[in-house]
């Protein structure tokens, strides 16, 4: 049973991002109430982060002619389903699991 996890009173989203490229990507995330994320992404790194629904992320990267846009997504395209896991599922899965995770890193 997935669903959609929107953390704090912003409504915010966990969402992923893998740069699937072989160069350096630095993604820019912009959103509603001064909403504004920027990380730079590896090759073939995933980003995970939290944001607004109502944001948009902008992937950049550096060529010749100096910065260049590579795509704009809307963030509701990046959100992950979180799977939630019964107390002793968490267990089985990793013993080694602290309480929290992804849902209090949003929420912080």
């Amino acid at each position: 049973m997935g669903h959609r996890f929107e953390g704090h009173s912003l409504g915010q989203l966990s969402c992923g991002y893998r740069n699937a490229s072989d160069r350096m990507v630095i993604l820019r995330c912009i959103g509603p109430q001064e909403f504004f994320l920027e990380r730079v992404v590896f090759p073939f790194e995933l980003l995970s982060f939290c944001a607004p629904a109502r944001a948009s992320v902008q992937i950049w990267t550096h060529g010749l002619g100096g910065p260049e846009l590579m795509e704009s997504i809307d963030v509701g395209e990046l959100s992950i389903d979180i799977e939630p896991l019964v107390a002793s599922e968490a267990v089985e899965a990793n013993p080694m699991l602290v309480a929290g995770g992804v849902e209090d890193w949003c929420k912080a």
